[in-house]
């Protein structure tokens, strides 16, 4: 594809710019220039929930779950459903979401292909229709909406390519809320990328000022830039303890550390060769 080609430099001054017109997200979705993700298609919105929720073992029927930045879809309040869940938490920082019906009876179709219980939405009017029907909420106010989430009401809380995006200053807050209002025998699941829409690590080119300044945050290519020993520093602040299932690192580093900004060239090649990892929290 064209975009693989694409220098990174005019990805961030693209961006920059399209983030500034006043044209909808929905708009540059349906041209393929922005997009939260791939969880608007079936087969892989499926192959996501699974491959977090057979770490939720042994599920129980009725359990409570939170997928952390839906994005696209919210495919996963059906396929928890499927699985015997109760009631499901979709919590995200804006609403999203496609609100084409189709699109979920094709996945209710996808899960009836597979022998899962589906619930009947043929009849349903509207997304809300749907959601009502599964016992899930959506909530699009970030933080402030984990914050009206009950005390230690969740069994399972699960996010993929979410908690780098986070903004940084918030992050810890975040997880503090995650930690409150997971149950004590409740797990988190989280596959964490730790490169950006710019590729390799051309965002720890810019100093710390410069990143985390209201522009960049709001130009569609934030990254909170934490690496990996740094994040599950701040899960055991949080109050997790921290099972870290799979790392995948660079064998080279594809950005020299000269390149880098000055907090990142005094790290070791290991720490910054990690691109992508797994984790399991559970209250500490």
């Amino acid at each position: 594809m064209l975009k693989t080609y694409i220098p990174w430099w005019l990805k961030l001054s693209t961006k920059v710019v399209l983030s500034r017109l006043p044209i909808s997200y929905n708009f540059w979705k349906n041209l393929t220039l922005i997009s939260h993700g791939g969880m608007d298609e079936p087969e892989y919105a499926y192959q996501v929930f699974t491959q977090h929720f057979n770490r939720f073992q042994p599920p129980k029927q009725d359990f409570i779950s939170l997928e952390l930045g839906p994005g696209d879809s919210l495919f996963s309040a059906l396929i928890s459903k499927a699985y015997g869940g109760g009631k499901t938490y979709l919590v995200d920082v804006g609403d999203f979401a496609d609100k084409n019906i189709k699109k979920y009876q094709a996945m209710a179709q996808f899960l009836k292909a597979k022998n899962l219980p589906v619930e009947n939405i043929e009849s349903c009017q509207s997304l809300t229709d749907i959601l009502d029907l599964c016992s899930a909420s959506y909530l699009t106010s970030g933080l402030t909406s984990l914050k009206n989430i009950p005390d230690g009401s969740v069994d399972f809380i699960w996010s993929h390519g979410v908690i780098e995006l986070i903004r940084r200053t918030e992050l810890l807050e975040t997880l503090k809320e995650l930690r409150r209002i997971i149950k004590p025998n409740g797990i988190c699941s989280h596959l964490i990328p730790l490169v950006d829409s710019l590729g390799e690590l051309n965002s720890l080119k810019f100093s710390q000022n410069i990143w985390e300044s209201d522009f960049m945050f709001d130009s569609g290519f934030y990254a909170n830039r934490l690496r990996y020993s740094q994040l599950l520093e701040l899960f055991k602040t949080a109050g997790f303890a921290t099972e870290v299932v799979q790392t995948r690192q660079w064998d080279v580093l594809p950005t020299p550390k000269s390149k880098l900004s000055k907090e990142f060239m005094a790290m070791s090649d290991e720490e910054l060769s990690i691109y992508s990892f797994s984790v399991i929290l559970q209250p500490a």
